[in-house]
């Protein structure tokens, strides 16, 4: 991950801010420790945020800095990963570690796994292939979702920042995300088996719950839950309708439907599809929709058999068709 993924080579300097609060933090600080016995290491939890911050200043563009945090950290007003892609700096952020407790630790540890063949064949095979379909079609439980107009233009996720302005961010990665150009060209129905729920956590109803979406926005829902209840209840509340933005093209081989985490940023990335609803989705700019007033984005997770582009198969038997 670090050298192929992330392009870190010794000398150039690297900084770890850490805390212990949780097992799983504590075990990728000691891998840390291992892969980078020249960095500098800052205990999260007994230094100042002034501390932190001038331990940053002294770093020099391209050099590395990792974020091994069991919650978010917080100095102060200090927008840490942005400031410091503003420094021309390469971040790695483990956020959120103590939602993944136990058994689903060793899930995350082999979701940070960088088969950079895999993922830079498929992820930038699915871009281009995305930039030029006219339509998509997602098959979920025998329920169909059609987009019935182009893509915007891919982003990707891949561990490959050879074109991007910024290195690194939130991992694990594994992700090719785009969203229907004209948001009311998206009708039909999915299933969805994981949504996030209030508390930011994966709540994986017992039957999966049936969306029905007309012109992009939610028109019914099917074998609901109360937390999903709840879930809509808060977007109606603040927006109105219930828009569906994020197509998501989940590649980490690491997650799938069996296996899981808890935290719901992180198991985004899992094989498969998932769609964001709310009208906050900031890379892509709509007409009907103000930025300003755009408050949620709640992942949900379909059931994939089968996704098309253009009426060609690219994904089926939880495998993307490119590798």
């Amino acid at each position: 991950m670090l050298s192929l993924a992330i392009g870190y080579q010794y000398p150039q300097s690297a900084l770890v801010v850490a805390d212990s609060q949780s097992d799983l933090a504590m075990t990728l600080t000691t891998a840390y420790q291992n892969c980078l016995p020249n960095a500098q290491f800052i205990d999260f939890d007994s230094s100042s945020p002034e501390a932190i911050l001038a331990a940053i200043d002294l770093l020099s563009a391209g050099d590395l800095v990792v974020l091994i945090q069991s919650t978010s950290f917080r100095l102060e007003a200090y927008r840490i990963r942005i400031e410091l892609f503003k420094r021309s700096l390469k971040v790695i952020e483990h956020p959120h570690l103590s939602r993944m407790p136990g058994g689903e630790a060793l899930h995350y540890i082999e979701a940070l796994a960088y088969d950079a063949t895999y993922y830079r064949t498929v992820g930038h095979a699915l871009k281009a292939r995305i930039d030029r379909a006219l339509s998509g079609r997602l098959e979920s439980g025998g329920e169909n979702l059609i987009f019935a107009a182009p893509f915007e233009p891919a982003k990707l996720n891949i561990g490959d920042y050879r074109q991007m302005k910024n290195v690194g961010g939130q991992f694990p990665i594994g992700e090719v995300f785009t969203e229907s150009q004209d948001l009311e060209a998206v009708n039909g129905r999915v299933r969805i088996f994981i949504f996030g729920d209030t508390s930011f956590a994966v709540n994986e109803p017992e039957t999966p719950i049936t969306l029905e979406i007309t012109r992009g926005r939610v028109s019914a829902v099917f074998n609901s839950t109360p937390a999903f209840d709840q879930v809509l209840a808060n977007i109606r509340a603040d927006e109105g309708d219930i828009w569906v933005r994020e197509l998501g093209f989940g590649m980490n081989r690491a997650f799938t439907r069996d296996t899981k985490v808890s935290d719901i940023g992180t198991y985004e990335r899992m094989c498969g599809i998932h769609l964001s609803l709310g009208a906050k989705h900031g890379l892509y700019t709509k007409p009907q929709i103000r930025r300003a007033s755009a408050r949620h984005h709640v992942d949900v997770f379909a059931a994939t058999e089968k996704v098309y582009l253009d009426e060609q198969l690219v994904f089926q038997n939880n495998t993307w068709q490119f590798f």
